[in-house]
């Protein structure tokens, strides 16, 4: 019999972590994450800060980049490009859901 453990995080909209609690949390390195940064996929909570912090949903994000590295052997790039684009399908997902929410509505 295999047992898995599963790690539980509470996420709080409120809560911000600094760079460093990140790497911890996701696998991924701080230069990684650095690097997700500037690529726009991983935004912090204010760009402006002396200490990066970010808001407790980029563990999501910083998680799904871990994920993708590690299963499809991606670089940096990459895992911008494919976090950009799940990016974007979730947006037209709730559009879309919006749109079939309003015509059900009018019907």
């Amino acid at each position: 019999m295999r047992t898995e453990l599963t790690e539980i995080l509470w996420l709080d909209e409120h809560h911000d972590l600094p760079l460093t609690r990140l790497a911890e949390l996701s696998g991924l390195s701080e230069a990684e994450l650095r690097e997700l940064m500037d690529y726009g996929v991983l935004p912090p909570a204010d760009p402006g800060a002396p200490q990066l912090n970010f808001h407790s949903d980029c563990i999501v994000i910083a998680r799904t980049a871990c994920r993708l590295r590690d299963e499809l052997e991606l670089d940096v790039h990459g895992l911008a490009l494919i976090l950009s684009l799940l990016d974007r399908v979730h947006d037209l997902e709730a559009q879309l859901n919006d749109l079939r929410a309003r015509g059900s509505h009018g019907a």
